[in-house]
């Protein structure tokens, strides 16, 4: 039976302190080859197990065996030189030494399937999965081979639609590919951001969804958001075409920002993962809060079509910060199940 209000995260939860520095975006690995195996594998489960007890709907891996949500991926690709590295301006905000397009761009194996695989022995609940975007993959990258941030996002997204039909194959219910750079580069999403992302998606039996936030809770992000002012309307730039694309759900930021709440009618007749825990501050939401910002959002679309988040990924949080933010989560929509009849 379908769960009315079902929760989620948006993506990343906090790694165990034997995994990887806490509170670290980001951080390299404390162990090595099998030993690093085996302790991905144990946090994953230790993930899920945080989750599971504080009543999470829809559960995902918490990026427990990814040390960045994109190079991840990108490192077991053909085509990308990790070693010639580049200065480059990540979404407008920050410069950041990236790896390097050197050739064409290939899917060697599969990424996540076996990750993926291992999640779903674990569970009987809903899974979501997380991938890059196309753009923000080429976001991420210097080019030195394609000389198209286009035609590079083309390559990408037929590499990202191989990846998820393996994904869907091995058990996982929505697919969810990160884009905040859909946030910035407003004319390239709209003209062939999109389609791009249609593309990775393309032919997929399970549902698939778009995460697009104002980034994790770190100081350029925070800082950035502060040039805003007070009315942050970016959505507004990209949700008509959304709503029109083949996408399931779409995921924004809400609790604690200057989003617009009405914002959220552009996207109507869409499922929406709203976003009510803020990554961005170590204060535990009340459940009560997490309900208020439910029911404003219910203004804007049908309750069926309401999916309760994060705001963006929780990986620099600490653990029992985030383990407090799910436990709210869960019991803000709990409330508002309950005054709903569901």
């Amino acid at each position: 039976m379908n769960t009315l209000l079902p929760t989620s995260t948006a993506g990343s939860l906090p790694k165990p302190s034997w995994l990887a520095e806490p509170e670290t975006l980001w951080s390299p690995w404390k162990l090595r080859d099998e030993e690093l195996a085996r302790g991905k594998q144990d946090a994953l489960r230790l993930s899920l197990a945080d989750q599971t007890h504080a009543g999470i709907d829809i559960v995902g891996d918490g990026e427990q065996t990814r040390q960045h949500f994109v190079t991840t991926f990108i490192e077991n690709l053909e085509g990308v030189d990790f070693e010639k590295r580049e200065t480059v301006r990540i979404r407008d905000r920050y410069d950041a030494s990236v790896p390097t397009v050197v050739g064409d761009v290939a899917r060697k194996r599969p990424v996540f399937v076996e990750d993926a695989a291992y999640l779903r022995q674990h569970t009987d609940r809903r899974i979501k999965w997380a991938l890059p975007g196309p753009m923000t993959m080429i976001d991420t990258l210097y080019d030195a081979r394609y000389g198209s941030r286009e035609k590079l996002a083309w390559e990408f997204a037929t590499i990202l639609n191989q990846e998820a039909k393996e994904l869907a194959a091995a058990g996982v219910d929505i697919i969810q590919f990160d884009e905040p750079a859909f946030n910035v580069f407003f004319d390239d999403v709209n003209d062939w951001g999109i389609a791009t992302l249609e593309r990775a998606m393309e032919g997929l039996e399970c549902e698939t969804a778009v995460h697009v936030c104002y980034g994790y809770g770190i100081k350029a992000n925070t800082d950035w958001k502060k040039t805003l002012g007070s009315e942050w309307r970016q959505y507004e730039r990209i949700f008509p075409k959304l709503r029109a694309s083949r996408v399931d759900l779409v995921s924004l930021e809400c609790h604690n920002s200057h989003v617009p709440m009405d914002l959220i009618e552009l996207l109507r007749g869409k499922k929406v993962m709203v976003g009510s825990i803020d990554v961005a501050s170590t204060t535990v939401e009340t459940p009560d809060e997490v309900a208020d910002t439910l029911r404003r959002a219910l203004q804007f679309v049908d309750a069926e079509n309401l999916y309760p988040s994060t705001n963006c990924g929780m990986a620099p949080l600490a653990q029992d910060v985030a383990r407090g933010k799910l436990a709210a989560l869960a019991a803000g929509a709990e409330i508002v199940r309950g005054e709903l009849g569901g």
